[in-house]
């Protein structure tokens, strides 16, 4: 959904005449209207920390880490565990 949404605005903000931006002179309306488009955009998702991991398709791996146990999927990434 956000992948949707930020597909829809990119062309609108494309289009986006100078003149139609805040004057130069005032840095903080500008950095406002910038500072929302370029950052905190994280299109990664986490993974599951769980007390039992278990394998969910033929796809998840068994792998140890610095002490911990995690499941590792090369074909569905929602299935990303932890166990702790």
């Amino acid at each position: 959904m956000l992948r949707a949404f930020l597909a829809s605005t990119r062309p609108l903000l494309s289009r986006v005449r100078p003149a139609a931006l805040p004057h130069p002179h005032h840095h903080h309306a500008h950095h406002a209207l910038s500072a929302p488009v370029t950052t905190n955009v994280v299109l990664s998702r986490g993974m599951k920390v769980r007390a039992s991991v278990k394998t969910m398709c033929d796809g998840c791996s068994v792998v140890k880490r610095k002490g911990r146990i995690y499941i590792i999927c090369s074909k569905n990434p929602k299935h990303k565990q932890r166990q702790g």
